[in-house]
């Protein structure tokens, strides 16, 4: 790959990245559809729940799955993971210092950790450290397909190197 090649491919990943972290706040923070945007609401006069055990919300989506309906558990459950897949996956490719498994993992979990602080201090969304769990997870399945794309090109450079 040209030097050219991969400065473009270099911006296009800040582009996309930023272009991610922009989606994820107006999903988490402003978006309507979801709840968000307590734009018309007294700040104070909202309700704030939270929950402070591991598991607690995933199990409860798991058992009335039937009830809340397959959109709801779907959103909340897989939404939570596949809303972390871009940060594990772009992460390495930005910064060489993140192309360790254990980076990502902690960096996941801080991002994670952040914007449920945000959540808690606004009161936007809830606190919820199963958020944390499934948003971790999706982070180190985006690490994980890095790997799996970076492994891909290794083998089709070697392939074209005989």
């Amino acid at each position: 790959m040209s030097q050219k090649s991969r400065k473009r491919l270099r911006i296009l990943a800040w582009i996309t990245f930023f272009a991610y972290l922009l989606g994820l706040a107006y999903f988490l923070f402003f978006a309507e559809m979801l709840g968000r945007g307590g734009v018309g609401t007294d700040f104070a006069a909202r309700t704030y729940h939270m929950n402070l055990v591991p598991f607690r919300e995933i199990r409860r989506f798991w058992t009335y799955r039937h009830l809340l309906g397959q959109k709801a558990v779907l959103l909340n459950l897989l939404g939570n993971v596949l809303a972390f897949v871009p940060y594990g996956l772009l992460l390495p490719l930005l910064w060489h210092k993140q192309r360790h498994f254990y980076r990502i993992l902690l960096l996941s979990f801080d991002f994670s950790l952040l914007i449920e602080v945000i959540q808690l201090v606004t009161k936007v969304g809830c606190f919820d450290v199963d958020d944390l769990i499934l948003n971790t997870l999706g982070g180190v399945i985006g690490y994980g397909c890095f790997k799996l794309v970076m492994y891909w090109r290794k083998c089709r450079s070697a392939k074209n190197t005989e």
